[in-house]
């Protein structure tokens, strides 16, 4: 079933689309923007059977547990080198949306370096993940530059339905506003306005570097920092630097000798926080 919307939310999309089942709503929109599909282009499906997360792990959900989409992006506006942006202000726009969604406490959701969306338990301390983000690009520095961000939100995922190998590591929507009713429509309607203007300003070349870094939940905190070759090292996570998109690391204090550096591919994998302030990051 594939339904074409036209709302106030929606106008300003080149293509709008919302499906039933696909294999990956990435290789939806990817396929649109490879066929001349103009940007901005975006899917939502409700159940995706070939879904996939950062390092080809796979991504799946039950039906109407997850707010599932893509936007597609022709970024030959952007420098290849600030692509990364992209998945930056969809992030943002996500965590907003979700934000009034749930009618949570602004700040509620924060970013796990790079663009995860996730969440801390206000007695435990415990990073949970709400959301995935999976950036694709083909063609960058080219006249047929192309992008898309994908993102998978865990919505109405009731906490006793989570599989079990990840209960521990998982959060929704439904969790973190137990009891009250949560409407994606709301989160859709909300993260397409927010996108619209955050596309618009990057467009003119302004980038939310301060909304960004704000929520961070890994800035000033020690991580575990997987590299790309498997390389796993201890470090602190000293900053996000918001002209690259790295996280600048340490390998100690400053009494230790330890000098920061810029990580630009890599997965942290552990966080090691303590309870903190639901809205810490004051955004």
């Amino acid at each position: 079933m594939t339904a074409t919307l036209d709302t106030r939310e929606t106008r300003w999309l080149a293509r709008f689309e919302r499906l039933d089942e696909v294999g990956s709503t990435n290789d939806v929109v990817a396929g649109w923007l490879r066929d001349g599909t103009p940007e901005v282009c975006v899917a939502i499906a409700e159940v995706q059977t070939s879904g996939r997360g950062r390092n080809g792990r796979t991504w799946a959900a039950p039906r109407g547990a997850a707010l599932l989409l893509s936007g597609g992006f022709r970024p030959t506006w952007l420098a290849p080198e600030a692509t990364w942006r992209l998945a930056a202000i969809v992030s943002l726009a996500m965590a907003e949306a979700c934000e009034i969604g749930a009618s949570v406490r602004a700040g509620t959701i924060r970013l796990k370096w790079p663009n995860d969306l996730v969440a801390v338990h206000p007695s435990t301390g415990a990073v949970r993940k709400l959301a995935g983000v999976l950036g694709e690009t083909d063609g960058l520095g080219t006249s047929d530059a192309r992008a898309v961000v994908g993102i998978g939100v865990n919505a109405g995922w009731r906490p006793e339905d989570f599989p079990p190998e990840l209960a521990d590591s998982m959060t929704s929507l439904a969790e973190l506003a137990p009891g009250a009713p949560i409407d994606r429509e709301v989160v859709v309607h909300v993260f397409l306005q927010r996108l619209e203007r955050l596309v618009g300003e990057l467009r003119g070349g302004a980038f939310p570097a301060e909304a960004w870094r704000a929520r961070q939940l890994t800035n000033g905190l020690p991580v575990r920092l997987e590299l790309p070759d498997g390389t796993v090292e201890e470090v602190e996570a000293v900053d996000v630097d918001v002209e690259t998109g790295a996280l600048i690391v340490s390998d100690g204090d400053a009494w230790s000798g330890g000098a920061p550096r810029s990580v630009h591919v890599g997965e942290i994998r552990h966080l090691r926080v303590g309870a903190i302030p639901v809205g810490a990051a004051g955004v």
